[in-house]
């Protein structure tokens, strides 16, 4: 009888174990998708405030983009890069203030082409949005619950991204570039490049999760999963919504 009830103390305290592990990561990915979407809404306000301000007017010139329109990119960039880097020597609740503040730059950057699409068919918007957000879930619970390693894909995916950056640099010194079908191959390119990414990064922050045992490291972490998911979700987005208006 002794046996027995000790045999079942046991098997109480490792279904106990496992409840505590499950809600652990159930918990750190609350987290990640919290401020995923929180800096999503974010870019989505802070896009619709600069459309309805003059604010808007000082992103061009007569011949294209204004110098604050670059400015605002490329230091997000900066910001983004540096936010990495620097993840895990800061604060998390000071890397989620700098994940917020790098979504509202985006916002700001990502109106000219959102002033395009609500010129001539608003809808697009919308249906980008929607087919992101299909797609982000889609290949989230993929990365989250596939067995193989992905881990394969790193360098192709990196290598995918570079070229994706070097395009769009181009693009701005030779608009024609991104025009007729090589544009819709780089926005379907960029689509996939992003939705890949999005499967990679969730299985990492899966088994980042398991082999950090410190939970300010894990929020740490979390802040800079929900960066990642958060870049591939606007850039799939941004592609999208690139391709749905390449008539416009």
């Amino acid at each position: 009888m002794a046996e027995r009830k000790s045999a079942v103390k046991t098997k109480m305290r490792t279904v106990s174990a496992s409840g505590k592990r499950t809600g652990g990561i159930e918990l750190y990915l609350k987290r990640i998708f919290a401020l995923m979407f929180g800096a999503v809404g974010v870019t989505a306000l802070a896009a619709f405030a600069t459309m309805a301000t003059p604010l808007w007017g000082m992103l061009f010139t007569e011949t294209g983009m204004s110098a604050l329109f670059y400015i605002l990119m490329f230091g997000g960039m900066g910001l983004a890069i540096w936010a990495q880097v620097r993840a895990f020597s800061m604060k998390p609740a000071m890397a989620a203030g700098l994940l917020f503040l790098y979504a509202a730059l985006v916002g700001v950057v990502l109106t000219p082409l959102l002033l395009l699409a609500v010129t001539h068919n608003p809808f697009t918007i919308l249906a980008a949005f929607i087919i992101a957000a299909l797609m982000f879930a889609c290949m989230a619970l993929f990365g989250y619950k596939t067995l193989k390693d992905l881990s394969f894909m790193r360098t192709f995916l990196f290598m995918g991204m570079i070229g994706l950056i070097l395009v769009g640099l181009a693009s701005f010194i030779w608009p024609a570039l991104l025009g007729g079908t090589f544009g819709s191959i780089v926005c379907l390119i960029g689509v996939l490049v992003f939705a890949l990414f999005t499967a990679y990064d969730m299985q990492t922050l899966k088994h980042a999760y398991a082999a950090i045992g410190n939970d300010y490291q894990k929020n740490q972490l979390a802040v800079l999963g929900a960066l990642h998911l958060y870049i591939s979700f606007i850039a799939m987005f941004q592609y999208i919504l690139a391709l749905l208006n390449r008539n416009n």
